[in-house]
């Protein structure tokens, strides 16, 4: 019997446009009201999906791919140490072209603009702006060179089709997150049904115990998921939901 639901945002919830379609509302308040849990796993920060208009729609969420999983009256951080950020920043910055940014508690702050992220730039790179170091992002670099940054105690993923790299406390992996979340709870991952498109979705998709890959999903979600539902742009997670678990 699945309790609870976790959805990843971007691509697999939201459509592509970004928008949480009335439809899907309507079925995340049917779940509501049957007792089942609806959390969500993003890598977005929580500022961005308030701006959404959607954060209340869920009881908890795992945001920033895990470095800050909000729950009822509390926040649990695991973010990359001052020491680390550094590192990592003083082998990026020596890449010719990199654009290089970092999600902060206070924000996002970039080494040139980024008008889509409304990012301040930020001059002071390997140093870091005031707060919690939560993610590093890089892009207009080979994967080789990304490799080369990373340090024991980080990873990273690809985002965006390759285009973009995030750097995040081994303690940060999304899956790690969602086992917070679902201990919060007293839930099991076999109580579970996850939805996701993404890299950062293949844990939580392999581990839950029903995994969903969007029809939209890369190759590598759909090849560990035990279903598959349609495209984000039709409603797919919540149409799945409505003809499959309620």
């Amino acid at each position: 019997m699945i309790k609870a639901l976790i959805f990843d945002l971007d691509n697999t919830l939201l459509r592509s446009d970004k928008s949480l379609s009335a439809y899907s509302r309507g079925v995340l308040e049917k779940c509501r009201e049957r007792g089942i849990r609806v959390l969500a796993a993003s890598a977005r920060p929580e500022r961005t999906v308030r701006e959404f208009g959607i954060f209340d729609e869920f009881e908890a969420m795992v945001t920033l791919n895990g470095a800050r999983v909000v729950l009822p009256g509390r926040v649990l951080l695991n973010g990359i140490s001052e020491r680390t950020g550094r590192t990592i920043l003083s082998r990026l910055i020596k890449i010719p072209g990199a654009v290089v940014s970092v999600e902060m508690s206070g924000g996002i702050y970039a080494s040139a603009p980024i008008p889509e992220w409304n990012a301040a730039v930020f001059g002071g790179f390997p140093a870091l702006p005031e707060g919690e170091l939560y993610k590093i992002l890089v892009s207009d670099i080979d994967e080789t060179d990304v490799r080369a940054a990373v340090t024991a105690d980080t990873y990273y993923t690809p985002i965006e089709g390759g285009k973009l790299y995030q750097f995040m406390s081994r303690e940060a992996a999304k899956w790690n997150g969602v086992r917070e979340m679902l201990e919060a709870f007293g839930l099991a991952p076999e109580e579970t049904a996850y939805f996701g498109d993404d890299w950062d979705d293949i844990g939580p998709v392999k581990n839950c115990g029903l995994g969903v890959a969007m029809e939209n999903a890369i190759p590598e979600v759909k090849a560990v998921a035990d279903a598959v539902a349609g495209h984000c742009d039709e409603d797919g997670a919540a149409r799945y939901v409505e003809e499959n678990i309620l």
